[in-house]
């Protein structure tokens, strides 16, 4: 029931245009409408679930403080295509990245105007990389798309990490609206992963980082992949700050990091690897060409890039370091400082 306004308050021509049109906002928002509308907003799937959901307690003070009241999240997938994931050449593989996020984040952004319009309280977080380095080296996301997918039935996590959906595989982009609202049910997680089981993300990694007993080292990749992120730009600062003139900057980076570093920082972050995500084929539309022929699917996919002659970062008496060294001793290892205070 409104609240009794004062009499100058209740007399305003916004206040009385207003009530005399107002609908009651929905308790429960549909979930077949709202699927409908995500979809036709531009993602390729979606699934809901609770924010009282046990397996998502660690987001609960996050997402509450993001959005007081939120009662539900909305977790939306839009596929990638996959030969430019899986392309030798990062500026296609990276490309795809970025022009994916920027249809996921629009498509979130169309689905928070159509219920913010209904009367619902609504926000959605960047779907791509997190922004709230006022925590940095801790939580910089303010909701953690992964596990709200796998919770919603999107998917199930791999040894690598990903989120491996059950029809597009590992080629996916997530990303999560906050909603203060019930929805009328809820996805339940599958009953299966799609993951193989094959280890070829194994195989693909260049520094180690994924172990065949599904161990996961996060310092590894997260030195290689995110070379131009993050602990990697901080520790490029410290190399122009600790260097003596020119001469000595151009001795310790070449000119081929330095434009990189400049296209990361101009355009968007070049991601190093990601080749664990390029050679998964789980999923039902990924999986047949290895199903045909699992050699021919690893002299296609996998072989290209353990050839390729890269730069591979790691940190200094590192697993990762021998790893690289004795696995690819055709790609340049340097060693370098996480960039992080720990």
């Amino acid at each position: 029931m409104s609240e009794k306004l004062p009499a100058r308050l209740a007399e305003h021509p916004t206040v009385r245009k207003v009530r005399s049109r107002r609908l009651p906002k929905p308790e429960v928002i549909d979930a077949g409408w709202l699927r409908e509308a995500c979809l036709e907003a531009g993602v390729d799937d979606v699934a809901f679930a609770s924010v009282d959901n046990p397996d998502l307690a660690s987001e609960v003070e996050h997402v509450e403080a993001a959005l007081p009241g939120t009662r539900s999240y909305i977790s939306l997938v839009v596929k990638m295509n996959r030969d430019n994931i899986r392309s030798t050449a990062r500026s296609v593989a990276n490309q795809e990245f970025h022009r994916s996020g920027e249809l996921l984040n629009e498509a979130a952004y169309r689905i928070v105007r159509r219920l913010q319009d209904a009367g619902h309280r609504v926000l959605n977080p960047s779907a791509t990389f997190p922004m709230e380095m006022d925590n940095y080296p801790g939580r910089i996301w303010v909701v953690a798309h992964k596990p709200v997918a796998v919770a919603a039935g999107l998917g199930v996590m791999g040894i690598h990490r990903n989120v491996i959906h059950p029809k597009f595989g590992n080629f996916i982009l997530l990303g999560t609206i906050l909603v203060d609202t019930p929805i009328s049910s809820y996805g339940e997680p599958l009953d299966y992963s799609p993951c193989l089981e094959c280890k070829l993300c194994v195989a693909a990694c260049p520094v180690g980082a994924i172990g065949k007993d599904g161990s996961f080292d996060w310092l590894a990749c997260s030195t290689h992949n995110y070379r131009e992120f993050m602990g990697g730009f901080t520790d490029w600062v410290q190399t122009v700050a600790d260097s003596t003139d020119a001469a000595d900057f151009r001795s310790r980076v070449t000119d081929s990091e330095n434009a990189s570093m400049w296209q990361s920082l101009s355009f968007k972050p070049n991601y190093k690897a990601a080749y664990c995500l390029a050679v998964c084929p789980a999923g039902e539309d990924v999986i047949e060409p290895y199903l045909d022929n699992r050699k021919s699917f690893m002299d296609l996919v996998l072989k290209p890039l353990q050839d390729k002659k890269e730069t591979l970062y790691v940190l200094p008496n590192s697993k990762a370091k021998e790893y690289a060294q004795r696995r690819y001793p055709h790609k340049q290892v340097k060693v370098v400082d996480s960039g992080r205070r720990d």
